[in-house]
């Protein structure tokens, strides 16, 4: 089966040939694997036989003049497109630091608002040209990917203590910087939909819960995030295609009102946060697609990941509905050796 059958069947609910095994190695995992013996002209998911996920991305950028500020030989510092200046590891995988911001209020954002807009030459034209008719042949699993959710624009655009002041002193800040990248995202999309780039699934990045907790409460998603999910999953819905939520951390107690959103997937089940994969399958597997939910910390152990496997892989993939992977990115700490049996085990387990 190709990729894009095997991810339709699990969107449906049905057993497949096997469950779909998308991951996320990080750029130090990808060196180290080589450095054990992945060939450098292949690629992960050649080599191991995974599946194939394609994305159409536009950029929402106010696009401020870029530059590098200072670089040495572990690191490099550089202010964004969008204002943000944060610190870049060159040998230690990790995100950003994140140390000054430019947008800060309703001034400065509404004057980066100004710059954001449905401009046709913020689509990747001569990337898509190049790749889509080969993601089209080899029946990749293709997405649209948004950047516009609580996550980023913590992280990337005022900063994660900031926006939270401001979701409890002024929503409507929060709401406006919400609803306005979100709008030029799906207006970006859908230039590229009428062009003949379609995809599968529309892809939602919004890291809402940390150790145990979520960020905020359930009232608060209801008032200021759950409106542009709502946005985001009813164009979805109106091309026929499926809506995927990416929410690092615990986010137990927002599900209720997330799921009534209608999102179809959900990804990673963090375990380590708090998050229980087994629970989840019972609770929700019959409308909603678990992706995820492997302890990546154990995944150095083959003894404890390999019964790990054994044991909940087969309650997962029941009447289909699950996708394969860590329940976070995949780190250098986990062994060529290691990641060959553990994907290998996977597809072995996870065969119907």
């Amino acid at each position: 089966m190709t990729s894009k059958e095997r991810f339709k069947m699990a969107f449906e609910h049905k057993e497949a040939d096997r469950v779909p095994m998308w991951d996320f190695p990080w750029d130090g995992a990808l060196r180290r694997w080589r450095s054990e013996g992945m060939p450098e002209d292949v690629s992960y998911e050649d080599y191991f036989g995974v599946d194939h996920v394609s994305r159409v991305i536009p950029d929402v950028s106010p696009r401020f003049p870029t530059e590098t500020i200072c670089e040495d030989e572990n690191s490099v510092t550089v202010r964004t497109q969008w204002g943000c200046v944060c610190r870049n590891f060159k040998h230690t995988d990790s995100t950003p630091e994140f140390l000054d911001y430019s947008i800060v209020d309703w001034d400065s954002w509404n004057k980066a608002k100004e710059r954001i807009a449905p401009e046709p030459d913020r689509i990747q034209w001569a990337h898509l040209k190049a790749n889509y008719k080969k993601w089209q042949k080899e029946g990749h699993w293709l997405l649209g990917d948004v950047f516009f959710a609580f996550n980023q624009l913590t992280s990337y655009v005022v900063g994660m203590e900031r926006f939270l002041i401001y979701m409890a002193e002024n929503p409507e800040f929060c709401k406006d910087m919400l609803e306005h990248c979100l709008k030029v995202n799906l207006q970006l999309l859908d230039m590229a939909w009428d062009k003949g780039y379609t995809f599968d699934m529309l892809n939602i990045r919004d890291d809402m819960g940390y150790k145990f907790a979520s960020f905020f409460s359930a009232g608060m998603y209801r008032e200021i995030i759950k409106p542009t999910h709502q946005m985001a999953v009813d164009w979805a819905k109106n091309k026929n295609i499926k809506v995927r939520l990416h929410s690092c951390g615990y986010i137990m107690e927002l599900l209720p009102e997330i799921l009534s959103v209608g999102f179809d997937a959900y990804h990673p089940i963090e375990n380590k946060a708090g998050m229980d994969p087994l629970l989840l399958k019972k609770q929700y597997g019959g409308k909603l697609v678990l992706h995820g939910g492997f302890d990546a910390l154990k995944w150095t152990n083959w003894d404890v990941i390999s019964k790990e496997i054994t044991e909940k892989l087969p309650v997962l993939m029941k009447n289909g509905g699950y996708i394969f992977a860590a329940d976070h990115s995949l780190p250098a700490n986990i062994s060529f050796d290691n990641l060959k049996q553990i994907i290998n085990l996977a597809k072995k387990v996870g065969s119907y």
